[in-house]
């Protein structure tokens, strides 16, 4: 079943061949609520604010990092990422600790249970979409492959975009 239009809805100016940028925005919006509510069908403990989970993974690949590089990256105020490295810290997920370079500044890492909650995280979604792409068919898990890197690269475009839009 494809997307169509709303009666009425306004349209977007597009490049030649590109798709309905609302419809777009509609299609991923929906994804990421209908894995959050399948994950958490099958996983009550999964109750990080996504927020949260968006901070263990940048930690998984960028460990440790000032609270400032953090937000600089997540594009989040910096006093909004403290609040939320604050609650991590509480749960245990991270640790802040005197930043080696610079001792007048501190930086946060994973700890082995943040390591082990992201792990857990990620296999879980990792087979609710493998579940979900297992019931499509093959012109359809083709086309979802085939548009990945594109993806990918939309995401990057879009990141470029957003650079003068940062906190300060």
């Amino acid at each position: 079943m494809s997307a169509q239009p709303r009666p009425g809805a306004p349209s977007s100016p597009q490049a030649e061949g590109a798709p309905d940028a609302r419809l777009l925005t509609e299609a991923v919006t929906r994804l990421r609520r209908a894995l959050r509510a399948s994950i958490r069908t099958d996983y009550p403990w999964e109750t990080l604010p996504m927020a949260q989970v968006e901070l263990l993974q940048v930690l998984g690949e960028h460990s440790p990092v000032r609270i400032s590089d953090l937000a600089a990256r997540q594009r989040l105020a910096p006093s909004t990422v403290s609040g939320l490295i604050g609650q991590m810290i509480s749960s245990g997920l991270v640790t802040r600790e005197v930043d080696p370079a610079d001792r007048r500044a501190s930086v946060v890492a994973l700890t082995d249970a943040g390591s082990g909650q992201l792990a857990a995280w990620t296999a879980a979604h990792e087979r609710r979409m493998d579940t979900a792409l297992a019931a499509l068919d093959d012109a359809e898990r083709r086309a979802i492959g085939g548009a990945v890197p594109a993806l990918f690269q939309l995401a990057e475009k879009l990141g470029e975009s957003a650079e003068g839009d940062a906190p300060e």
